[in-house]
């Protein structure tokens, strides 16, 4: 097979670009990985013990572990420390990079290096993320540290070509078969670099619509990613916007709740007791265990300002997250733009025992038009309680298409709404 696996958050990446002398910037992190030799500034700070870093930052890609490689063969780096800044990316350039800085006895931590002009060195800032597969290439450090300020987080290995709706996409044989055989790979790459299976458990809990868990330190030393303060040596070599202003909603906002049935794989037109709408059904999921399904409507509004929005969550028990006694708030982002709903009613029921809860808010039409766009877009949905915070990103397959025929409804009057999502034997139409 020649395609590869991305962690869930990673894109699918053009071929390498040529080394540039100068660090990546922040805004450069999508780019393939660039490596640059610094030795440790002020001078007259560290004197004698100056170390040299290895500044790592970008995306891995496959082609990662040969240009680090062919660095490394023109480079003294003895003794010096790998510091990598990245959003994770390819699964087999991840180990195969991790390998690489094992056989050459380096240390690795987080951060990023901010250069020193005057003195032509660079001085190390551990305000940095170590995102997807880039924990897995901190495994592979002799001494492995996470300083405070940085973060190191993680989630499911995911096909990188549908990472962006992957409970719209389609999946064959072919396909389980490449994650199988990545994970198997990831688990003996994990025990080989003097780590704990954990990592990798945390890791497959969060599945891609999830926001990506960031290991506590607990988790960093439990699962041996840092050696500080560890008894076992390592093994020196191996083979926002403010929300904006909610509205009650109107009673038809939840008519037919149940007589409409909401896809789980795409947006699609739904007729809400007349007003035609766009709708969608999503899992709830809290680090990879289902413990509900939500709705989302999006509804037209009276005079264009804005879509009503409606939520619809049934929630329950979980193994290890208990029913909360009602949901406080319900939140949407579509890139830096976002939207409160108002809780209507979270109230729990005993038959089956579960937590039914209704929100709705009136969202500008500028988050929504930006999320139904030409493109993969996705919307975070953000639930809180006092004991939980949950996080799903809900993607737009099929928006595109339907949302002009739903801005085409908004500008007709109410009784006539229904007719745009109804065919000619009084069905409602498929999404195409």
């Amino acid at each position: 097979m020649s395609r590869s696996l991305l962690m869930a958050g990673a894109l699918a990446w053009a071929p390498l670009l040529l080394l540039l002398p100068a660090p990546l910037r922040a805004s450069d992190r999508t780019l393939p990985m660039q490596f640059e030799l610094r030795e440790q500034g002020p001078a007259d700070v560290c004197g004698t013990n100056c170390k040299f870093f290895v500044s790592a930052a970008g995306a891995i890609t496959a082609d990662t572990p040969r240009h680090f490689h062919d660095f490394a063969q023109n480079h003294d780096l003895a003794g010096a420390t790998f510091v990598i800044d990245s959003d994770g990316g390819s699964v087999l350039g991840a180990i195969a990079l991790g390998r690489e800085i094992r056989n050459l006895k380096l240390a690795t931590t987080v951060g990023r290096l901010v250069d020193l002009p005057a003195e032509g060195r660079a001085v190390l800032s551990s305000s940095a993320d170590c995102e997807s597969m880039c924990a897995f290439v901190l495994l592979g450090g002799v001494q492995r540290s996470v300083p405070l300020n940085a973060r190191v987080m993680v989630h499911q290995i995911w096909l990188g070509d549908r990472r962006e709706d992957p409970t719209a996409a389609s999946y064959s044989a072919e396909d389980l078969v490449l994650v199988q055989r990545d994970i198997g790979r990831l688990a003996q790459y994990t025990a080989e670099m003097g780590a704990t299976v954990d990592l990798l458990d945390l890791a497959l809990r969060i599945p891609p619509w999830e926001p990506m868990h960031a290991l506590t330190r607990s988790e960093l030393k439990r699962t041996r990613l840092t050696t500080e303060d560890s008894d076992a040596p390592v093994a020196a070599t191996v083979a926002t916007t403010s929300p904006a202003i909610v509205s009650q909603p109107a009673s038809r906002m939840t008519n037919g709740l149940h007589a409409t049935t909401i896809s789980e794989q795409r947006w699609a037109l739904v007729d809400r007791s007349g007003v035609v709408a766009i709708a969608r059904r999503h899992p709830l999921t809290v680090e990879g265990e289902e413990i509900g399904s939500f709705d989302l409507i999006v509804a037209c509004v009276s005079g264009g300002e804005g879509y009503d929005v409606s939520y619809i969550e049934r929630r329950r028990n979980g193994e290890q997250k208990p029913l909360p006694d009602a949901l406080d708030t319900i939140s949407l982002r579509v890139g830096s733009s976002s939207a409160a709903l108002k809780v209507v009613s979270s109230e729990r029921r005993d038959s089956p025992d579960e937590l039914v809860t209704y929100a709705a808010g009136r969202v500008p039409a500028a988050l929504i038009s930006t999320f139904a766009a030409a493109g993969s877009h996705s919307m975070l949905v953000k639930t809180e309680t006092a004991q939980l915070v949950t996080g799903i990103r809900i993607g737009n397959t099929g928006a595109s298409q339907n949302f002009p025929r739903l801005t085409a409804g908004c500008s007709k009057p109410i009784g006539d709404r229904a007719d745009l999502s109804r065919t000619k034997t009084g069905g409602l139409a498929a999404a195409k």
